[in-house]
């Protein structure tokens, strides 16, 4: 359970921290799956499958919202492998200039030390 525990924390610093993208590379399987609870505006897709698809997903995302604040809260685990987040966060829509509130929990699945499965569930509203 600790190295749960210690992937599960550096994963929260590092979004805290903004390295949400960067560190994909260091902490996701190469075959790695993300899913979103609905199809993102703007996507056609609500799985992302693997590593590169999870980065480019990311990327996009913040290429169209800027980013005021950024919690993660967590990890709360789920031995043996699995791990979950709380995030909160206030973002602007570039293009549109909307203000948002963003909240959602994520749970992952680990295999082997590295994230293989993340699922987002959404608040509704």
């Amino acid at each position: 359970m600790e190295d749960l525990v210690k992937l599960g924390q550096a994963f929260a610093q590092a979004m805290r921290d903004r390295r949400g993208i960067a560190h994909v590379d260091e902490i996701y399987a190469e075959t790695a799956e993300s899913v979103e609870a609905v199809v993102p505006p703007g996507r056609d897709v609500r799985i992302a499958k693997g590593r590169d698809a999870i980065k480019a997903k990311r990327e996009d995302w913040a290429a169209h919202h800027h980013i005021h604040t950024l919690n993660a809260d967590g990890p709360y685990v789920h031995p043996p492998n699995r791990f979950a987040l709380r995030f909160e966060a206030e973002v602007t829509h570039r293009q549109t200039g909307q203000k948002m509130t963003l909240r959602e929990i994520a749970v992952y699945s680990v295999e082997e030390g590295k994230i293989v499965r993340e699922e987002f569930f959404m608040l509704p509203k």
